[in-house]
């Protein structure tokens, strides 16, 4: 069912409970991946809601506080750079999306996730759909919180290390990101198993 004012659907399967899952930070060299699970009400509505990458920061920031206290369930987990580093990313994303789940007061009969790839949780159905966030709601929720809660703990960090200025990078690999760490070297907080540098080797890691 599409809701009527979003493109996306409100759902994969009717009068079966749903959570989506999505994740934020996979491509960043500095911080955690942050991942999301949702569980939103049999007719919830909101005219923006979209696939996070399609939204501004106000737009993500307005719709945070409105899907924390509207959906049946949610929750966000973080999986630390150091994780990161010692199971791989994928792995990472996973786990993530794993200790999100395990977060809902409510048991979800059926997960949605967005990607092509997911290790099962318990013995929960799931379905993997390709750009999901741009297709079903659940998951669309779940990555404007996954991104919303990561942006403000890379804003956070920022703090203690300006010079990589995460306050608008959020730890991704821009152009100015890569020429701090080429400057200042690596914070405490990049991810030693990701190339941060195209002449890694140069790096003291």
């Amino acid at each position: 069912m599409k809701n009527a004012l979003s493109k996306l659907a409100l759902y994969h399967e009717k009068n079966v409970v749903e959570a989506g899952c999505d994740e934020a930070g996979r491509g960043c060299l500095a911080g955690p991946v942050v991942a999301a699970a949702v569980i939103l009400p049999p007719k919830f509505k909101h005219p923006f809601l979209n696939d996070s990458k399609q939204l501004t920061e106000k737009r993500r920031d307005e719709l945070r506080p409105i899907i924390e206290s509207e959906a049946v369930a949610w929750g966000v987990s973080i999986v630390s750079h150091t994780e990161i580093d010692d199971i791989n990313i994928l792995k990472a994303s996973f786990v993530g999306m794993h200790r999100a789940l395990d977060q809902l007061t409510t048991r979800p009969e059926s997960i949605l996730v967005d990607g092509n790839r997911f290790i099962p949780y318990q013995d929960i159905p799931y379905h993997c759909m390709i750009k999901g966030d741009g297709r079903f709601m659940s998951i669309a929720a779940a990555s404007v919180l996954a991104k919303t809660h990561r942006d403000e703990l890379m804003v956070k960090l920022h703090e203690a290390h300006p010079m990589y200025d995460w306050q608008k990078n959020k730890g991704y690999p821009t152009k100015a990101h890569r020429e701090a760490i080429r400057l200042h070297g690596i914070s405490p907080h990049h991810r030693k198993s990701f190339r941060l540098l195209p002449e890694q080797m140069t790096l003291d890691l």
